[in-house]
């Protein structure tokens, strides 16, 4: 049979509880490339902006609960409909489950906005991270990208990014950039593990 020569898209799934904007960026991004897109945004919260942003960019937005996610294997069916080569947390602020890591073994990850291992763990998130960032005088900060393991935060680090604290900076002024890098280089890094050969 001959082939036609077209190689099939690189698909991502993204989780997210919150605003999404993380989950646009990357939709957007790889809606100007033409190997890879973003299949599906779950969230766990129905009022989730994310899920908003999802449907507007014309991508399946899906809500589920607790029960769908832990206890049957609603949700990991459909992931396994949907075979992604990449499962993508951008602000999901539940514990993956292990079936789910299981299932796709080194194709989940997640972006914290901290330098890992400081200021992560269960409850640090959002505007926590970076007030515990100004209460303990650290001098700079910035994001991991890192694999998903069964622990919070605790996953194989494959990308670090840095930002200074000012004196003076509120919570405020550091989520300001801790965004600014999420938004530059999160997209980045997908495309780098999506295409690990063009990156030699």
């Amino acid at each position: 049979m001959l082939s036609s020569g077209k190689i099939p898209k690189k698909k991502i799934v993204i989780f997210a509880s919150g605003n999404g904007s993380n989950a646009e960026n990357i939709i957007r991004y790889f809606n100007k490339t033409d190997n890879a897109e973003v299949l599906a945004v779950f969230s766990n919260k129905r009022s989730a902006k994310v899920l908003k942003r999802a449907h507007e960019l014309k991508v399946k937005a899906l809500h589920f609960d607790r029960e769908a996610l832990y206890e049957t294997n609603e949700v990991l069916n459909v992931l396994k409909d949907l075979e992604p080569d990449l499962i993508v947390l951008a602000g999901f602020l539940w514990v993956f489950p292990a079936k789910i890591l299981k299932n796709f073994p080194n194709r989940v990850i997640n972006l914290h906005p901290a330098l890992l291992p400081k200021f992560g763990g269960k409850g640090m998130y959002g505007m926590n991270v970076h007030r515990a960032v100004i209460e303990q005088k650290e001098l700079e900060t910035g994001i991991s990208i890192h694999y998903v393991n069964e622990k919070y935060d605790e996953g194989e680090i494959i990308f670090q990014a840095t930002t200074p604290v000012k004196p003076g900076d509120s919570a405020e002024d550091i989520a300001e950039k801790i965004h600014e890098l999420e938004y530059e280089h999160f997209p980045q890094v997908i495309e780098k593990l999506l295409f690990p050969s063009k990156n030699d």
